[in-house]
């Protein structure tokens, strides 16, 4: 078994230091140094807004006063209300060297939060900046935290995963080897066969699942929201935007992006997706600074992505990147032996929610979900025993209360021809069985077989519960 994937290491915490002095600059970034940061300095008001456009900062010491021939602290306000309307949750410390109590007040009315006077005490500027580096952290955690919980509520959290017939025990081994990797991984298959489900397997066995899973609809994304949805943006970069938003990219940061619909994606958006996969780096609209990410990509689709590649309806790169590792999941009709434990999974789910527990399938119940062709897959089965719950009087579920379409019956018989001969065998044992409460006796005479050999045949399908 493969082992988690170690933890990122913390970044380093990197100040920018504005003064217009340079031996006040170098004598600052040999002292932070010693102390563990990487040190970025400016000169000029101009300088500090151009750095913070154009890289991550966590902290900010910068002076009052620029112009040598005034001590007003003017141009050192203006730069703080310049840099609170660009990123307000900058921790900012300023610096004055005329003991000016006054204008230190004013800074610290402007935004900053806190203040050194020049000459500066070592510790005491070292034990300032640790203090506001650490509450910068904590309030941008805080933000982060709320835009996941908005994706979490938004998306739900189902990472249950029911089915072992045949034909899912291939896909199973195959999640449990590729989980742990961090490969992307794309998974395909018609609409309702739980593609989102397996993309949270994934992320739960990851090594990671503490991290950020962060669902989108990357299909259904128009060209205007495209790169505020997946990048963020900026306050002011367009007219609603009324304050700073992380992208879905930011906040799966670390863990699993699932984007759903992935090959309804119009050329020009993935293009963009593209780069972003590419280089790991990110621009928030309405801003030039760079933004890191390291995130699992897991798409899903229904269309044939090869086909579009032919036809030029989807970049074969893009493809590359997406599908480093391809699961294929089967529509329900190809897993028919996993409807009775589906169901029954789907009658607990159900029952806790609008509080029915304790309630079962009757064999009648069971026979019509046998019988019924499900062209929705596994989200149509869902509905269909939720809404059966709602309707059964009893403790009990009957076929009249799944409300199946008619002439479901017969589609799924006509489906028999489309089955291999061994399909066809199971379907019709577990159809006897059904219909006959179990009893192995009275299914094997309706079938024309002896009761040994019947059991024979439940043992080499993995048929069980009856008696």
């Amino acid at each position: 078994m493969s082992e988690p994937a170690p933890p990122a290491p913390a970044p380093q915490a990197r100040i920018l230091i504005a003064d217009d002095q340079i031996d006040v600059l170098e004598a600052l970034r040999l002292l932070l140094k010693r102390d563990g940061f990487a040190v970025l300095t400016s000169q000029s008001p101009a300088g500090v807004m151009a750095m913070l456009e154009s890289e991550d900062v966590d902290v900010l010491l910068m002076d009052l006063n620029y112009a040598r021939d005034t001590t007003s602290g003017r141009e050192g306000l203006d730069l703080l209300a310049r840099v609170r309307q660009l990123d307000a949750s900058l921790p900012v410390v300023v610096m004055t060297a005329w003991g000016s109590v006054e204008g230190a007040v004013e800074a610290m009315r402007g935004g900053a939060r806190d203040y050194v006077q020049k000459p500066w005490d070592n510790t005491r500027l070292l034990a300032t900046l640790r203090t506001q580096l650490e509450l910068g952290r904590a309030l941008r955690r805080s933000r982060r935290l709320e835009e996941e919980n908005t994706h979490l509520r938004k998306g739900g959290e189902r990472t249950s995963f029911v089915g072992d017939s045949r034909a899912m025990l291939p896909i199973r081994r195959l999640v449990e080897r590729v989980a742990p990797s961090g490969a992307n991984v794309l998974i395909t298959g018609e609409h309702g066969t739980g593609k989102e489900v397996v993309a949270r397997w994934l992320h739960t066995a990851s090594g990671r699942p503490e991290r950020p899973f962060v669902a989108v609809n990357s299909g259904g994304l128009s060209e205007g929201v495209f790169e505020s949805e997946l990048f963020g943006h900026v306050k002011g970069a367009f007219t609603d935007a009324k304050a700073d938003r992380i992208g879905c990219f930011e906040l799966a940061d670390g863990g699993t992006l699932f984007l759903d619909e992935i090959g309804n994606m119009p050329l020009t958006q993935q293009a963009k997706l593209l780069r972003v996969l590419q280089t790991g780096e990110l621009h928030p609209v309405g801003s030039s600074k760079v933004r890191r990410v390291s995130v699992r990509v897991v798409s899903a689709t229904n269309v044939d992505l090869g086909k579009a590649v032919q036809e030029g309806r989807f970049r074969e790169d893009l493809l590359y990147r997406l599908n480093t590792v391809e699961v294929h999941l089967p529509p329900l009709r190809d897993r028919r032996e996993d409807i009775p434990q589906l169901a029954a999974h789907f009658l607990g789910v159900q029952g806790q929610r609008y509080g029915r527990t304790g309630m079962k399938l009757a064999p009648s119940a069971l026979d019509a979900l046998m019988g019924y062709p499900w062209p929705g897959n596994v989200r149509e089965l869902e509905h269909a025993v939720e809404r059966a719950l709602l309707m059964a009087a009893g403790d009990e579920v009957t076929a009249e209360d799944l409300l199946l379409r008619r002439g479901g019956g017969r589609e799924g018989q006509s489906r028999l021809e489309e089955m291999t001969l061994e399909e066809v065998e199971r379907y019709l044992i577990e159809r006897s069985l059904t219909r006959h409460e179990g009893n192995v006796s009275d299914a094997a005479k309706a079938l024309g077989l002896s009761r040994s050999a019947l059991y024979r045949r439940m043992q080499y399908y993995g048929i069980k519960g009856a008696r």
